[in-house]
């Protein structure tokens, strides 16, 4: 689709942090969550991918993106360990 990604280090760090976190508040699955979470991360980018037609698009992707499209996401999971 012409999308090319750069996750910055910060970036990989805070998506182990968020998948980590999951696991312990959550249902422990192990490394299968980091492909949960990078499917949170990435779901825009994937939506808006336009195809073989569109321009080449290179995206950076930082700590700061990571934290923005993950924060209803760490909003659900703490509110889940106080349902009974």
């Amino acid at each position: 689709d012409n999308v090319f990604l750069n996750f910055e280090d910060s970036a990989i760090d805070e998506i182990a942090k968020i998948a980590f976190a999951k696991n312990e508040s959550g249902e422990d699955i192990g490394a299968r969550r980091l492909h949960a979470v990078f499917e949170e991360v990435l779901e825009d980018i994937s939506f808006h991918a336009g195809g073989d037609n569109m321009p080449r698009v290179e995206l950076n992707i930082t700590a700061d993106y990571v934290k923005q499209h993950l924060e209803s996401a760490k909003e659900l999971v703490d509110i889940r360990k106080y349902i009974l």
